[in-house]
């Protein structure tokens, strides 16, 4: 599995496209689900760039408290810039699978495209269901990357590109599975609800456009896809957008779940 290294570099990146229009529709959406409020502690398992964190400050106000959690220092580091200031709010370096918390200490939990990533999932659902309280509310958000459709005049490179891009997560479609892993590791009242995000714009404020530079640079390398290979791809799909010929769609998972009392 040669999956992405979440450095300095891409972390700038990530903190660049998470300012847009999608994704911040994404964190209302999760923000919504999860209905933190005052004096509540939350913790954000896979928190990045810390930008829930700041949001979910907001909501529980000055009486809770919000952690952060994160393997990699270099999303610490912009997560810790962008909470400045906020003393009711903390964060770990850590791997998700192996949450350094107190059993039952917070009220409620999210996980947002983080899963998708971590070969041992039900461990990392282990963790969270005893990091929360009895009663305790869960929130998670992963993508199924086989729903993505995505116009090509070259549908054979297409495919190629798509598939070696799956390459970058440990599950690729694991929506299909959570619910019955929440249950397995103890949540109940579990839900799910999908979102579609689509787009003709390949602005990056939209999900579908702000792939494409990092899908380009992954793909090339690999699988005998060539540097020349992904930037026609990716040039493909910028002169789509000149011909009024782009569209982009796929759809994300939002699953809600408690634990038992």
């Amino acid at each position: 599995m040669s999956q992405m290294v979440f450095d300095e570099g891409l972390a700038s990146r990530l903190d660049h496209i998470y300012r847009g229009r999608d994704m911040a529709r994404r964190r209302q959406l999760a923000r919504d689900a999860l209905g933190a409020g005052p004096g509540e502690w939350i913790i954000d398992v896979g928190c990045g760039p810390g930008f829930y964190v700041a949001e979910l400050l907001e909501q529980v106000g000055p009486g809770g408290r919000v952690v952060g959690i994160d393997a990699s220092p270099a999303m610490l580091a912009v997560a810790t810039r962008r909470c400045a200031g906020h003393g009711n709010a903390g964060f770990l370096t850590a791997d998700v699978a192996s949450l350094p918390v107190p059993d039952a200490r917070f009220d409620a939990g999210l996980c947002v495209q983080v899963l998708e990533y971590v070969p041992d999932v039900a461990a990392v659902l282990a963790g969270m269901h005893r990091a929360l309280r009895p009663g305790g509310r869960l929130v998670l958000w992963d993508v199924d990357w086989s729903t993505v459709t995505w116009q090509s005049g070259d549908p054979a490179r297409m495919e190629r590109v798509l598939r070696t891009w799956d390459e970058h997560l440990a599950h690729p479609s694991l929506p299909r599975t959570l619910a019955g892993q929440l249950r397995s590791a103890g949540f109940e009242n579990v839900r799910a609800a999908g979102h579609a995000f689509a787009t003709i714009e390949a602005s990056p404020e939209t999900f579908g456009a702000s792939l494409i530079p990092l899908i380009e640079d992954f793909v090339a390398g690999r699988n005998g896809i060539s540097a020349g290979d992904a930037h026609a791809w990716a040039a493909e799909q910028r002169q789509a957008v000149a011909d009024g010929d782009f569209f982009f769609g796929c759809i994300q998972f939002c699953f809600t779940a408690t634990r038992a009392r």
